[in-house]
């Protein structure tokens, strides 16, 4: 135990500076940057019935009636050969859940329940024991209990019908029992590993920096994303060590100027890193006006004419007067938007703008279309 006192105490002093430094007002916590690989959350999935509903369940599906024989078989009940039982008052579900880092067998997770058929309701319905698998194909947890569904269902004998929030959607609290827990890594190898949300040379060597000015030797980085960790193996020292890495401040770097466009929705998000080169911008409508106005000429007297319809059409031009907007170089997004709201742009005509600067040069973003 003594070759641990050197991390002991070094960890010790990591969490006394940590609450005696002062705060910046840019830093972020490496826990928020960042995860230790392996600590993390799985999706577990499964099929299952649910059972005692008001006739609002399948109607003789042939996957759900075959999940039904197979619920009575192991019930000691055989259902006859050839028949299809009435199954309104059941439904084919998916039941889905996470399952937390560290969770130990015996621990209660909650359960998400969906319908897969043409159930029109979930309400009031209890889910038979389901099994919940990983991606590996193996049972972590066990699901069963009753469904509390926030949505309601209502109709009447005229056809018509009333839908409040989503009826075939239930969740079932606690309603899991975990069965095998997921092996992490955490206190099985030397060199434990922190990955950073986004990819960032720049804040994955800050983040060492600050790792080994406060636990010297103890980072290095791996690639744009990971830092190695050399950790002991003493689960105790371990959690603490990385209880103080977690809680120490860094200044990221700056984020990659980015133009965020939703071609469906026309939101345009720009990020405070967008620069423009020197350029002017003019933005203005052309509207062409067509006026008919048909007049009804009538012969003379005695002129054997016919009546006719004259023609007489007004052509005008409206073109709104802009002003034009001056960027000077390396302008910043206060800059831009206040030059663009002068020119009294709306969002399709920003994206017009936007796109017309990148192809000029002069927009130095990255343009993103959603």
């Amino acid at each position: 135990m003594n070759r641990w006192l050197p991390f002991i105490l070094a960890a010790l002093v990591a969490v006394l500076t940590i609450f005696m430094a002062p705060v910046h007002a840019h830093a972020e916590r490496v826990r928020d940057l960042g995860q230790f690989q392996g600590v993390r959350s799985n999706q577990l999935t499964g099929y299952g019935i649910v059972v005692g509903l008001p006739g609002t369940g399948d109607d003789n599906l042939e996957y759900l009636t075959q999940a039904m024989k197979g619920v009575s078989g192991r019930m000691g009940l055989t259902l006859p050969a050839g028949v299809a039982p009435g199954l309104k008052n059941a439904a084919a579900v998916m039941v889905t859940a996470d399952l937390p880092a560290f969770a130990k067998p015996g621990q209660r997770i909650d359960v998400t329940v969906s319908t897969i058929g043409k159930a029109k309701s979930l309400r009031g319905g209890a889910l038979i024991l389901t099994p919940l698998y990983g991606a590996d194909g193996q049972i972590y947890a066990m699901a069963q209990g009753n469904l509390a569904v926030g949505g309601l269902d209502a109709g009447g004998k005229d056809g018509s019908k009333v839908t409040i929030n989503i009826p075939t959607v239930g969740r079932i609290a606690d309603g899991a029992s975990v069965e095998r827990a997921v092996a992490t890594g955490f206190d099985s190898s030397d060199v434990l590993r922190w990955n950073l949300f986004d990819a960032d040379f720049l804040t994955a060597a800050r983040v060492r920096d600050a790792i080994n000015t406060r636990l010297p030797g103890t980072a290095s980085v791996e690639d744009g994303v990971t830092l190695a960790l050399r950790l002991p193996l003493d689960s105790n020292t371990r959690a603490s060590v990385m209880a103080a890495i977690e809680m120490i401040d860094v200044d990221p770097a700056q984020t990659a100027a980015r133009v965020i466009v939703n071609s469906r929705t026309g939101t345009v998000v720009i990020n405070s890193a967008v620069r423009l080169s020197p350029a002017a911008i003019s933005h203005g409508k052309l509207t062409v006006r067509i006026d008919e106005n048909p007049t009804v000429v009538q012969p003379g007297p005695f002129s054997r004419g016919r009546t006719a319809v004259q023609q007489d059409s007004t052509i005008s031009t409206d073109e709104e007067k802009r002003s034009v907007a001056l960027f000077q170089p390396g302008a910043s997004l206060s800059k831009v938007v206040d030059a663009l709201n002068m020119l009294g742009v709306t969002p399709s005509d920003l994206v017009a703008i936007l796109e017309a600067l990148k192809q000029a040069g002069a927009l130095k973003a990255e343009m993103v279309v959603i």
